[in-house]
C-alpha cells in the first residue's frame, strides 16, 4: 500500500494584493495561518491602495495567473481553494480552466466587485463569466448584498428580498450560497446559508466597526474550515465567528477611519 501523504494540508488563495495589507491575498494568507494551514498564493492584481482607498490597479496576465496555479498545484497538498478578486473576464477563464484538474478540492468563491472604498473590481463583462465558468465549481458562494444585486440584477432592501436572492443564486449553479446581510438594515446582523437541504438563517451581533476585508477574511476562513473537514453549515458558523472575534479586535493602522481585522487574536481557531 502507497504511504499517507504526510504533508501538511495547503490552502490557495487566488486574489489581489492589497499594498495596505488588510484585504486580499495579505488578509487570506493571514487567515490561512491564524487556522494552523500552509496557505499558497496566486496573485491576480496588484493594487495600490491604503486605508483610505484604491489608488490603481494593474492585473496580471492571465498566462502568469494560471502558471502561479499550477506551480502550487504541483507540488503541495491543496485541501480547499479560495477565490478573490478577479477583475476581467479572461481572468475568470483562467483561472477556470487552471482548477479544472484540482477535482473535488472545496472552493470557496468570493465574488469580489466593489472594494469598500466604492472602487469597482470587476469589469461588468466578467460577471457572466463568473457566474458561468466558477459558480458551478464552487463548494459555497459568498457574496454580500450588492455584489448579490450585482449578479442578479435585483434590488434586495429586507431579509424577503434577501431570502430569494440567496435561493436565486444557489440555484445559479454553486452547491451552497452564503449571502452575508451587513449591507441590510438592523442591530443584529442576518447571513443566510443555502445548500440542498434549505435555508438557514445565521444571526450575530453588529459591531460598532468599519471594517475592511471582511469578506475576504469570511471567505479564507470558509476555506480553512473546509480543508479541515467541516461540512458546509458548520464551517460557515465557524468563519462568521471568526471574523466576528478579528473584527472586535481591530486596529486603525491608517489615516483612514477604516477598521483593519486583527487575524491573530486568538493562537489558533479552533
Amino acid at each position: 500500500m502507497p504511504s499517507a501523504d504526510l504533508r501538511p494540508r495547503a490552502v490557495l488563495t487566488i486574489a489581489g494584493s492589497d499594498s495596505g495589507g488588510g484585504a486580499g491575498i495579505q488578509a487570506d494568507l493571514k487567515t490561512i495561518a491564524a487556522h494552523g494551514l500552509h496557505g499558497v498564493c496566486a496573485i491576480t492584481a496588484i493594487t495600490a491602495q491604503h486605508t483610505r482607498g484604491v489608488t490603481a490597479v494593474l492585473v496580471i496576465p492571465s498566462r502568469m495567473i494560471e502558471a502561479q496555479v499550477e506551480a502550487v498545484r504541483a507540488d503541495f497538498r491543496l485541501a480547499a481553494v479560495k477565490i478573490g478578486m478577479l477583475g476581467n473576464a479572461r481572468t475568470v477563464n483562467a483561472v477556470a480552466r487552471a482548477l479544472r484538474p484540482l477535482g473535488d478540492v472545496p472552493l470557496v468563491l468570493d465574488p469580489v466587485m466593489v472594494a469598500t472604498s466604492g472602487a469597482r473590481l470587476l469589469e461588468a463583462a466578467a460577471v457572466r463569466a463568473l457566474r458561468e465558468r466558477l459558480f458551478p465549481l464552487a463548494a459555497v458562494v459568498t457574496p454580500n448584498v450588492p455584489e448579490a444585486e450585482l449578479l442578479l440584477g435585483m434590488r434586495i432592501r429586507d431579509a424577503k428580498a434577501q431570502r430569494r436572492a440567496a435561493g436565486l443564486l444557489q440555484a445559479a449553479g454553486a452547491a451552497a450560497v452564503l449571502l452575508k446581510g451587513g449591507h441590510l438594515p438592523g442591530a443584529r446582523i442576518c447571513d443566510l446559508y443555502v445548500d440542498a437541504n434549505g435555508t438557514v438563517a445565521i444571526r450575530h451581533a453588529r459591531l460598532a466597526r468599519n471594517g475592511h476585508g471582511t469578506g475576504c477574511t469570511l471567505a479564507a476562513a470558509l476555506a480553512c474550515r473546509l480543508a479541515r473537514g467541516e461540512r458546509g453549515l458548520e464551517a460557515a458558523r465557524g468563519a462568521i465567528a471568526y471574523v466576528h472575534g478579528a473584527l472586535r479586535h481591530a486596529t486603525r493602522p491608517g489615516r483612514g477611519a477604516v477598521d483593519v481585522l486583527d487575524h491573530a487574536w486568538g493562537d489558533r481557531v479552533h
